[in-house]
């Protein structure tokens, strides 16, 4: 981040993107859109593939996955697979060893839904904290669905979202170092929870075309300068097909989103 910039960029081959590009919508379609985001972000720091989008072409699509993921890594870039999984027992173990294991989808890092409740994860925090990786776990959610849950109040008077963002906060006080559990908190949202003790990453997806303003999110929920990784997607996917205006459509909105590093 401090070389690169703190924005994290999607890779979201949605149909309708595919057809802007003039590509068809089947793998070869999803592979050549992957290949033009990673000649595009190489130099970035972060990269985030939206994993439904590849998982809706079965084996194909996982295929294409695993290819990007694996070129971008070459490249230098962190991958953060945008997977939102969550499960218990075996299950989420097994979905550990998918993402955060030693499989070709393993990624730097991975999205995780806690509401199973927040201990449903530790399989997954265990295999990732195991090879260094990270886990974002969806706190606060900008869809209006997500308020019936995660702004509701438990018995401490905390909201639901407030109690996620404490529970990863305590798995990174028990670590040494730099906290490796993030959260992901909307960049659209009117009242989020508190983040100054978080002592880890915060994801802001929704930055650009779902309405986020980068110069808005400099202190969100209390967080200190480096902690914020606005992520957006479309604002700099509808400059494609071609390579080099996705990149600077990326480097301006990258401009855009320094002051939350500097």
């Amino acid at each position: 981040m401090a070389a690169r910039g703190p924005l994290c960029l999607g890779i979201d081959p949605h149909p309708e993107l595919l057809r802007a590009w003039s590509l068809p919508a089947d793998a070869s379609g999803l592979a050549a859109f992957s290949a033009i985001c990673v000649e595009a972000y190489a130099g970035f720091a972060i990269v985030k593939p939206q994993v439904a989008f590849f998982e809706a072409y079965g084996s194909a699509g996982y295929a294409v996955l695993e290819r990007a993921i694996a070129d971008l890594r070459q490249a230098g870039v962190l991958v953060l697979a945008d997977a939102k999984r969550g499960d218990i027992g075996t299950t989420m173990a097994a979905y550990a060893a998918a993402w955060a294991g030693d499989s070709p989808l393993a990624s730097d890092a991975v999205t995780a839904s806690p509401y199973l409740g927040f201990g449903s994860l530790q399989p997954l925090l265990d295999t990732a904290a195991g090879r260094g990786r990270g886990v974002f776990v969806l706190a606060a959610t900008s869809n209006p669905e997500g308020a019936s849950v995660q702004q509701a109040v438990a018995r401490d008077g905390r909201s639901i979202a407030q109690s996620m963002v404490d529970a990863a906060a305590a798995v990174n006080a028990a670590s040494q170092g730099p906290g490796s559990v993030g959260v992901v908190v909307g960049a659209t949202l009117a009242e989020v929870p508190d983040l100054s003790g978080l002592g880890g990453p915060v994801l802001v997806p929704g930055v650009g075309a779902q309405g986020g303003r980068p110069e808005s999110l400099k202190g969100l929920g209390g967080a200190a300068q480096g902690q914020l990784l606005p992520a957006v997607s479309r604002e700099v996917l509808r400059a494609g097909p071609d390579a080099k205006a996705v990149r600077e459509a990326a480097e301006r909105m990258r401009d855009a989103v320094a002051h939350l590093s500097a």
